[in-house]
């Protein structure tokens, strides 16, 4: 699906969104309006707690209810909002499922298009130039780059987020969480299994 960057804001934004973010911190420092540790806090808990753990509760519910599964797929947008998980950046959501034979990964080649309300924050390599370039020309050697290694039967299917879609993957489950609650299961799944640059921990992760 193209990119309409006529009318999307990030078409607005200076070439490195980065250095406006920093002049804006600084600037806000030195009024005296905010406190750079404080603010490191709260970026910290939104992009690695507050954000990621909407989305590990749809995984999870993903894994443990087939008809919750099914609905998801069918239709996420209509699913997540009744969750509760809507608002600016997750209006039109579309779930994908990792399988045995086919992994997805997102990437917005032209922007940081990323569902905010599931994932909270993007991470800064997120939306580098790096990444998404080469996320869609060499996904493998990303994926490589983050520790995943696939077996060569499994394909990669790239996803490309737009201002008009967003993509939320549903990692594969590991083995031996069988009776697991939902607690422990979404301790399972990490912010960037959701993205699919990598896999929901194995249980002896957790338990280490």
């Amino acid at each position: 699906m193209p990119h309409d960057h006529h009318d999307h804001p990030h078409s607005l934004l200076p070439s490195d969104p980065a250095l406006r973010v920093k002049a804006l911190e600084t600037l806000l420092t030195r009024k005296g309006l905010v406190h750079p540790e404080a603010l490191d806090a709260i970026i910290d808990t939104y992009e690695n707690k507050i954000g990621p753990r909407n989305g590990a509760h749809v995984v999870v519910k993903a894994w443990t209810d087939p008809e919750f599964k099914a609905a998801l797929l069918a239709d996420a947008t209509a699913v997540v909002s009744e969750l509760g998980y809507y608002g600016r950046q997750g209006e039109h959501m579309v779930a994908v499922e990792n399988t045995d034979t086919q992994h997805n990964m997102v990437v917005c080649t032209l922007c940081s298009c990323y569902p905010w309300p599931l994932l909270g924050v993007p991470p800064a390599w997120y939306k580098s130039d790096a990444y998404r370039a080469r996320a869609v020309r060499e996904p493998r050697k990303v994926l490589s780059d983050f520790g995943v290694s696939l077996p060569d039967d499994v394909a990669v299917r790239v996803w490309d987020s737009t201002a008009e879609v967003r993509y939320l993957v549903i990692p594969q489950r590991p083995a031996g969480t069988e009776g697991w609650n939902e607690d422990a299961l979404m301790a399972l799944v990490t912010r960037n299994s959701m993205i699919g640059t990598g896999l929901a921990l194995l249980p002896e992760q957790v338990s280490e």
